[in-house]
């Protein structure tokens, strides 16, 4: 072969590779309780990976550890890996992967260690500073390069970039209107490396009116960003334009993209050594979509054996969940074209059209419905 088809060759492999990380992504945020009108911190992750099916589960505790419950994928029979989730004592996490702080050259089978790692901090962790003393205590390399975030039951909420050597915390309090976005590069790594630029900047335009109002609730997240075809590069919104078909590329909602979740945490609680496990099942709630994002119908999760809704826990063959599978059912009407690079074209008459039947726009309408009814279960008549 020569030199230059040796060349094309490897700049075809290395595209592929990028599009594969790209299709790891993630896009994510953390509120603080003083930009939530019920006076709750908020951790969001709109999740973006190969793995198309999702459940959810309640992890029991064993002795020593802290119950929880967390998205997992389908075939993690044993869950192993959590992706996002809360415990008992009201500690919540999420990730999202991070593609410019890796620094060395720990090979890829030994990385992707993240699940694991989130798994590990639901039994064991309290509060954000547990969390820091949890990557701190982690052999080395931990097999990692993400953005963590995490929030607690005291209001406290922080992002930790981190490879597999080290990690650099980024504080909620710290932060401008109590507020941090991450997508999949990390703010402390090599400038201009890893991917979500123009989804990070979506999100923070969409976000910018709540915040500034201080009305950020799970479902800005979940109902509007979630759901949302704004690109903030061209400055347009494609679910209300002309266009039928729509190329996939750097929306939020993306074809990898496989379930959208807000933690809704407490009231900030001054003194956390008076919480004991089970105390705030009724005030965190996990508000989960399930499958892809603009055809998932809610559920609200809390932390107990009877907390997971059956339709969102794997029960079906393969560990399959049904709300899963039926919004996976009606990303296929969204995706339909099957030939050449089909799978890149949205089908936006079947989102949003001009009748109001697009998938969005009924399912906002039951969402809306299933969020008064848990609000009112949780704050009775106020």
């Amino acid at each position: 072969m020569n030199k230059s088809k040796v060349t094309t060759l490897l700049l075809i492999v290395s595209s592929l590779f990028f599009v594969t990380y790209d299709a790891e992504g993630c896009t994510s945020a953390i509120i603080g309780a003083d930009a939530n009108p019920y006076g709750r911190p908020l951790l969001w992750k709109h999740r973006d990976t190969s793995k198309a099916n999702n459940k959810v589960e309640y992890v029991a505790p064993l002795k020593g550890e802290y119950g929880y419950v967390a998205l997992f994928n389908a075939e993690d029979k044993y869950l192993r890996e959590a992706w996002i989730g809360m415990n008992d004592v009201g500690f919540a996490i999420m990730n999202t992967a991070s593609y410019n702080i890796k620094d060395d050259k720990v090979s890829a089978s030994k990385m992707d260690k993240e699940g694991v790692v989130m798994a590990k901090a639901l039994k064991t962790c309290k509060t954000v500073d547990d969390f820091a003393k949890l990557l701190g205590s982690l052999p080395r390399p931990m097999g990692v390069e993400a953005n963590f975030g995490v929030i607690d039951a005291s209001g406290n909420g922080a992002y930790f970039e981190t490879n597999n050597h080290s990690f650099k915390r980024f504080d909620l309090k710290d932060a401008k209107d109590h507020v941090i976005v991450r997508t999949n590069y990390s703010h402390s790594g090599r400038p201009n490396e890893g991917f979500g630029f123009v989804r990070e900047a979506s999100a923070c335009h969409l976000l910018a009116p709540y915040v500034k109002d201080k009305s950020v609730t799970p479902e800005v997240f979940t109902e509007e960003i979630s759901r949302s075809f704004y690109h903030d590069m061209k400055g347009r919104d494609y679910s209300n334009g002309p266009d039928r078909w729509v190329v996939d590329q750097d929306f939020i909602p993306r074809s990898s993209s496989t379930a959208t979740v807000v933690i809704e945490g407490c009231r900030p609680v001054e003194d956390l050594s008076k919480i004991k496990p089970g105390d705030l099942k009724e005030e965190y709630i996990m508000w989960t979509g399930i499958g892809y994002p603009p055809c998932s119908e809610i559920r609200a999760v809390r932390c107990s054996a009877d907390g997971v809704d059956r339709d969102l826990r794997g029960v079906l063959p393969g560990g399959h969940s049904s709300l899963c599978d039926q919004a996976n059912k009606m990303k296929g009407e969204v995706f339909p074209i099957k030939k050449g690079n089909g799978n890149k074209y949205i089908d936006m008459q079947k989102l949003y059209n001009e009748d109001n039947s697009g998938f969005v726009q009924r399912l906002k309408a039951v969402n809306k419905e299933i969020y008064r009814k848990e609000r009112l279960r949780r704050d009775g008549s106020h």
